[in-house]
């Protein structure tokens, strides 16, 4: 007889750009997986028994709401509401995108940028899922602040650094207007040094480390 699996395992979707899918700042090659902050968190959380599954849903150059003019592929609203459907039930969707907004292909303002992930809150919550099945908890993560791109993103994020100052507030207020869970980086770590916009192996573990409480919280509803 097929089993049924845990009962109890909790999924988590990461939905994400290419700070969460852990390229290696200043090549284009890939942190492997066990290195990555989300399954950090999710090696964390199971130490402590919560008994979850992180699943990671990270491109490179996905921005909120914006189409990219180069590469096909990168609204991160669209096709949303099938993931969230496609991975269902989920206990959590955990929503790190907006440094991509700040690109130099668009002319974004953070308030901008903070509407679009406003606009993914709500398609997550309005998303097709089979009825009975849980409506997931939204954690709201701000990517580390832009400082100094160097190498190939200083054409690509022309500009980004002064635009995008302050986007970590207006994600909080984001989170707080739409009900959902906030998690700052640049509390636990800034971004690379080697090229401004991502994250080194240690700041990925330091990540993953501090997020566990309160993607713990998020989960258990408390």
């Amino acid at each position: 007889m097929a089993g049924k699996g845990n009962p109890t395992m909790r999924q988590i979707l990461v939905y994400g750009d290419s700070v969460t899918w852990g390229i290696i700042p200043g090549t284009r090659q890939r942190l492997a997986f066990d290195r990555r902050w989300p399954i950090v968190l999710e090696r964390r959380l199971n130490a402590e028994g919560a008994g979850v599954r992180v699943i990671e849903n990270c491109l490179n150059g996905r921005k909120t709401v914006w189409d990219d003019p180069f590469r096909p592929g990168r609204n991160g609203a669209t096709g949303l509401a099938e993931v969230i459907e496609l991975n269902s039930p989920l206990a959590l969707v955990v929503i790190a995108l907006g440094t991509n907004d700040f690109q130099a292909t668009h002319d974004i303002s953070t308030w901008m940028a903070g509407q679009g992930v406003a606009r993914l809150v709500d398609i997550i919550r309005q998303a097709a899922i089979e009825p009975g099945l849980p409506r997931p908890a939204i954690l709201i993560v701000a990517p580390p602040c832009i400082v100094q791109p160097k190498g190939e993103n200083v054409a690509k994020f022309v500009g980004a650094e002064r635009r995008s100052e302050g986007f970590a507030g207006v994600l909080r207020a984001v989170a707080e207007a739409k009900a959902a869970r906030f998690f700052d980086m640049n509390a636990v770590t800034p971004a690379s040094q080697v090229d401004g916009i991502h994250l080194d192996a240690d700041q990925h573990e330091r990540v993953g480390e501090a997020m566990a409480p309160v993607v713990r919280r998020a989960i258990d509803g408390v």
